[in-house]
This record gives structure tokens, C-alpha cells and sequence, in this order.
């Protein structure tokens, strides 16, 4: 019966991507990456929080709870939250600056803001080095939710399912697969959420059942110290490169700046699911102690609490939210690769060469994490702190007249070496997120060499007219 669920539910969400995809068949690159420019509000809300809200809120945020404690909790909620804050002014300005170059990719942005071949590579591949282990992260999550329900499928198996059906998606219809079954992911993924925060209460006899003094001794009821320094830290550092780092995936695709505010202001709402997934964790903290693989604390809580049938939905959420940003991000890289690394791609091909690198992306990411396999929230941490690279050079080009080219590409290639450095060496730095040091020695490069010696002068992104929005020809508006 549960494997039954999953297989329709997955079944459902090839169908619809499908249909999704029906008007857009046989158009061009910009229709494929980025929908032509034609999202509305609603469908931009959906995409978003369906990147957003992935597996790793729930799997991963109840794993960092169980493993470390309230302060993940802490921090994971304050981020998105000030994140939202900044968002809505700054996500804006992204989407202007894609328009005014007519760009489908962050590389795109930089390369053609700065007229630098050598910028738009450095972007790329610092975006690319990022991107794969946020792949594996998705990868992770799914190989969690399959391989404990109980479903007799080896960790290739599952990782080889979930790699066929993100590929089916873009396969069918680009963009538009992943924003139209985002609302079905949604769905199921409430329901999952609070089905088992409900039962966790209730089984537990309340809310003080759950977050009883056992599960918080263990959980910390305070922070202070290094906890305390890492939870500030972490909120101020992956606030601002929540949209300055992920956003144009999610960004590029609306119709006008209008657009992405009205989908921005609806988000925080989506938070009303972690107070359930809260309960989830304290409950596996208190019932389950000492799993071995801390990532499992979700999945093992709804199959001690749920009968089979409404854990098959719970599972198929799970799977749902994983493959859909897996196959985002998939068609992320694959963009990049057909349009700034690989050159002199014809703009005809381009489409297909960027199938053909989402097929070998989500082979490399399957591969990394049957081999090198860890903590997710490890390995979204790692994610944040490479993407947190190109802030700098969105907030020249955003804001700034006179900085150098030369400064925006070295301040990056040395903020990445920065952080796999301290990301391998697991330098603690008395709790300061190592990513806002490897940022800050970015921004200090950027903004200090062309402080000391000014480049050309550019008008900012900011301080231009903000015009109507010109819809793709081949574009048709969605929904």
C-alpha cells in the first residue's frame, strides 16, 4: 500500500509536468530556463517556496534539532525570516538586472553587466562548484525518506528513481514543470508536516509531552556563548545570500518586478509548518535517543506514530519536495553550462545541451552521495557559504558606480578558497559562521581595491528607471 501512494503520487507529478509544459513545446532557450518572463505572482509564490521549503525543511530541520540542539532551530527560522525582510527589496532589483541584459542565468548578469568573458566564467564556475552539493543535499533527503519506510530498495535504487523522474521533469518542459508541481509537492508536504506534528501531541498527551524536561535537557531551552555567536552570525550571513545567492532561479522567471514582490510578501506564511515539525523532533528526541543517522529522526517518528496508507502520503511530500529542487537545480546548471561555460554554443542548441548537462549533473550528484554521503544540514551549510561569493558582485552591480572588474573576480576566487578551506579544516572561530568571513574577506577585496583605484563608471541597477516588462514572443503567459 505505501509504495502503492508513493508510485501514484510520483506518477501524478510526471503527468503534470506534462501538462505544464503543453504551450511551450518547440520554443526557445529563454522559455525553457526561465519561462519567457511570464510568470505571474502565484505561480512565482509557488516556485519559490517550492525551492525553498525543500526536503531539507523537512528532514533536515528536525535533524539539526535532534542533533545539535534548539540553537539550529534558532537560526534556520531567523534567516528565512529576515531573509523575507530583505527579499522583497532586493529581489526586485535582481529580476530588473536580468531584464535590462536580457540574461537567463547569473553568469549571464555578471558577464554582461561588467562586459567581462572572464567574470561571467568565474561566476559560472564558482555557481557550479556550489550547486553540486546542493544537489547531493536533495539526494540525501530522498535516500532518507525511501530507504526508512520499510520500502526494499538499496541506496542506488532510491537515488536512481529520484534521478530519473528530476530529469523526466525538465526533460518535458524546462521552468514550468518544476513551479506547476510545486503545488502539488505543497500539498502533500503540509499534510505530511502536520499529520505528524498533530500525532507527536497527541500520542505525548500535549504539548508538554512532547518538550518534556527530558527531551529538554538535551534540546538546550537557552543559548548563549559560541551557540548564541553561531545563531546571530548564521541569520545575518544566510539572510542576505538566501536571495543574492539562490534567488535567480526563482526570480528570473516573473513578469515584472510587481510580480516578485506580490509573491514575497505571502511567504512567511509558509512557516506556520515548523512548529510541527518542532514537535516532531522533540518527540523523536524523547521516544527514539541515539539514532545512528540523525537524518532518519523525521521519518522514524511518522512511521512509529502514522498507519501505512497516511504514511504513504507523508513519504510521497517528502520525495516530492526533494526531486522538485533537485530537477530546479538540475536545470540551473545545466543553463549555465550550455550558455556560459561551454562557448560558441548556437542559441539554437542550446536547449539541448542543457539536457544533456542536467543528465550528467544529476549523475555527479547521485555519485557523491552514495560515496561522501553526511549531515544535511553539513552540507547545505557548505552550499551557503560557495554561493555566498557572488554576493559582493550583486551588490556592485545593484548599487555601485566605479568598481573594478578585476576586484568583483578576485575577491570571489579567493572568498571560494576561503571557504572550502575552513569548510575542511572545521575551524570553529569561537562560533562565527565561517561563510561570513570568507564573504566578508570578499567584500573587503571588491569594495577596497575599487575604493583605492575606481574602474569605469556604470549606472547601478538601483538608481535606474524601472520600466514595464517586455513578455518573450515565444512566451506564453502561464496559467
Amino acid at each position: 500500500m505505501l509504495i502503492l501512494i508513493v508510485a501514484v503520487v510520483m506518477g501524478l507529478s510526471i503527468l503534470l509536468a506534462l501538462w505544464a509544459g503543453r504551450s511551450s513545446r518547440g520554443g526557445g532557450i529563454s522559455e525553457f530556463l526561465v519561462g519567457g518572463r511570464s510568470f505571474p505572482p502565484w505561480l512565482l509564490y509557488f516556485l519559490a517556496v517550492g525551492e525553498v521549503y525543500s526536503i531539507g525543511t523537512m528532514i533536515g530541520f528536525p535533524s539539526g534539532i535532534y542533533a545539535h540542539g534548539a540553537s539550529y532551530g534558532i537560526w534556520f527560522l531567523g534567516y528565512i525570516l529576515l531573509a523575507y525582510s530583505l527579499g522583497y527589496f532586493l529581489a526586485p532589483l535582481v529580476w530588473r538586472a536580468a531584464r535590462k541584459h536580457d540574461a537567463m542565468t547569473v553568469p549571464d548578469v555578471f558577464g554582461r553587466h561588467y562586459s567581462s568573458r572572464t567574470l561571467e566564467l568565474i561566476t559560472c564556475v564558482t555557481m557550479l562548484i556550489a550547486l553540486v552539493p546542493w544537489g547531493q543535499y536533495q539526494f540525501i533527503g530522498l535516500q532518507v525518506v525511501l530507504s526508512n519506510l520499510g520500502l526494499k530498495l538499496t541506496p542506488v535504487q532510491c537515488v536512481l528513481l529520484a534521478g530519473v523522474i528530476a530529469f523526466a521533469y525538465i526533460a518535458v518542459s524546462g521552468i514550468r514543470s518544476p513551479a506547476f508541481v510545486s503545488i502539488l509537492k505543497d500539498a502533500f508536504m503540509l499534510l505530511g508536516v502536520v499529520l505528524v506534528g498533530l500525532a507527536a501531541v497527541l500520542v505525548a498527551g500535549g504539548t508538554s509531552g512532547v518538550t518534556g524536561p527530558e527531551a529538554l535537557a538535551r534540546a538546550q531551552t537557552t543559548m548563549g556563548g559560541q551557540d548564541l555567536w553561531f545563531a546571530m552570525t548564521t541569520i545575518l550571513f544566510q539572510s542576505v545570500v538566501f536571495y543574492l545567492g539562490f534567488g535567480g532561479a526563482y526570480v528570473f522567471p516573473a513578469r515584472s518586478e510587481r510580480a516578485v514582490k506580490s509573491s514575497t510578501v505571502w511567504m512567511p506564511l509558509y512557516m506556520l509548518i515548523y512548529p510541527f515539525l518542532v514537535f516532531a523532533a522533540y518527540y523523536g528526541l524523547k521516544q527514539h535517543p541515539g539514532l545512528k543517522n540523525p537524518n532518519t529522526v523525521f521519518m522514524v517518528t511518522a512511521k512509529g506514530l502514522l498507519p501505512e496508507p497516511v504514511l504513504g502520503l507523508v513519504a510521497a511530500g517528502a520525495a516530492l519536495s526533494g526531486v522538485l529542487v533537485l530537477s530546479a537545480t538540475a536545470l540551473a546548471i545545466g543553463g549555465m553550462v550550455s550558455r556560459n561555460l561551454a562557448p560558441n554554443v548556437r542559441p539554437a542548441a542550446q536547449r539541448r545541451w542543457t539536457v544533456v548537462a542536467v543528465a550528467v549533473f544529476l549523475v555527479l550528484a547521485a555519485v557523491l552521495t552514495l560515496t561522501a554521503s553526511t549531515l544535511m544540514l553539513t552540507v547545505l551549510n557548505l552550499t551557503y557559504n560557495l554561493l555566498a561569493q557572488v554576493v559582493p558582485g550583486w551588490l556592485a552591480i545593484l548599487f555601485a558606480r566605479r568598481v573594478r572588474t578585476a576586484a568583483i573576480a578576485t575577491g570571489m576566487v579567493v572568498g571560494v578558497v576561503t571557504a572550502v578551506v575552513l569548510y575542511a579544516t572545521g575551524v570553529t572561530l569561537g562560533g562565527l559562521n565561517t561563510g561570513l568571513v570568507s564573504m566578508g574577506a570578499n567584500l573587503v577585496i571588491v569594495f577596497g581595491w575599487s575604493l583605492l583605484a575606481p574602474g569605469k563608471r556604470r549606472s547601478p541597477i538601483a538608481l535606474e528607471r524601472n520600466e514595464p516588462a517586455a513578455v518573450s514572443p515565444v512566451a506564453q503567459p502561464a496559467g
